[in-house]
């Protein structure tokens, strides 16, 4: 059975295939025009992706023919700034945040046939239902008075990076925003509450660190098999959940990093995670030039670097938060890196091929 993987990369929307000869590039599309984010949405069988035109702006568009054509929807777009509506400034900037589309950041399916959901720079959570037709920016959150500590980590302005709807309650999401913590809705976004208690965040006077509001998950995850077990890829930890988000415990044991920007969960085993480690804030490479992934298999007990097929010298690789992906059975995982590179493991991560070195930046890689 072939599996497929698409990449959002700078220079377009590339996929790979896996046929009886093994993986191979198969096509591009949008070739030289960014590409951030994308959704293969099994269910309804159609590609959806988030293209960026420069000049042009950001322009949404759909494929029922497995990527071979494209079609143009509506794009999430912020309504008029109401007269009446306060300045929310960014604490970091102290810029007032644009009521403007700058990047979509997230886009994931909703239980209902053609819902999606949509998460964007500076903050705002956009929700539709006719397959991005139509738009609506999800007010509730957009108006909650929490906004006013969400600030840019390392983008200009906060954005929703993560999007979970929970597969056994349709009315619940969870999203992560850098930085803005984890919110919660139980009744389908029309209201929502800042959860996260024991998360830290070491770039805050010490009076502030254990504030939900202000922290910067890079990525958050559950498992089909368990949404009430979370991982978070923090900007200076790892944490986990088993209370689905409620309360968090920082990992320490993490080798040979606990920084990193990407986390999945295994579907089916709720105590086995995998990230890919390196070194922060300015440097943002892998640790000790030689690049890893981390997997546990113990919820956190322990953790273990891997390493076969991937180099170990002279690697500079950075792994975006979307870059690291997980088919549905768990077995094989794909990651890409912003020199470019693709790896494929089919054997949950023990071992890695590189199915290319030539490709450009990778924003995000997702399985079909």
């Amino acid at each position: 059975m072939s599996q497929k993987l698409y990449l959002g990369t700078r220079k377009g929307l590339i996929e790979a295939e896996r046929g009886k000869e093994g993986w191979r590039i198969t096509r591009c599309s949008f070739l030289g025009v960014q590409v951030p984010m994308l959704l293969p949405h099994a269910a309804e069988g159609v590609v959806y992706a988030a293209v960026e035109h420069g000049h042009f702006g950001t322009k949404f568009h759909a494929s029922k023919d497995d990527g071979a054509t494209w079609e143009e929807r509506a794009c999430p777009a912020y309504p008029a700034k109401p007269e009446h509506a306060p300045e929310v400034i960014n604490p970091a900037s102290q810029q007032a945040i644009p009521w403007d589309l700058k990047k979509v950041w997230a886009l994931e399916a909703g239980a209902a046939s053609e819902e999606l959901w949509c998460g964007t720079l500076p903050g705002g959570l956009f929700h539709s239902l006719d397959g991005g037709a139509t738009w609506q920016l999800v007010e509730s959150l957009w108006n909650d008075p929490g906004r006013a500590k969400w600030m840019g980590g390392g983008a200009e302005w906060p954005g929703i990076h993560t999007i979970l709807v929970d597969p056994r309650n349709r009315h619940r999401l969870l999203i992560a925003i850098s930085c803005g913590g984890v919110w919660e809705s139980l009744d389908n976004g029309a209201s929502w509450k800042n959860i996260g208690s024991g998360v830290r965040a070491e770039f805050m006077p010490p009076e502030l660190a254990f504030d939900p509001g202000i922290q910067d998950p890079h990525r958050i995850a559950w498992s089909a098999a368990d949404p009430d077990t979370i991982w978070m890829q923090h900007h200076n930890g790892i944490f986990h959940s088993t209370d689905g988000g409620q309360n968090w415990r920082e990992i320490l044991n993490a080798n040979p990093s606990n920084f990193g920007f990407a986390v999945v969960m295994h579907p089916r085993d709720p105590q086995t995670a995998w990230f890919v480690p390196g070194i922060k804030d300015e440097l943002r490479v892998a640790c000790d030039g030689a690049l890893c992934v981390m997997r546990t298999c113990d919820g956190g007990q322990t953790f273990e670097p891997l390493r076969h097929g991937l180099p170990q010298e002279h690697a500079y690789h950075l792994v975006y938060r979307h870059c690291l992906d997980v088919s549905g059975d768990g077995g094989t995982l794909a990651f890409g890196s912003t020199t470019g590179s693709l790896w494929i493991s089919e054997d949950g991560g023990d071992s890695w091929d590189r199915l290319s070195a030539d490709l450009p930046p990778i924003y995000c890689v997702r399985f079909g």
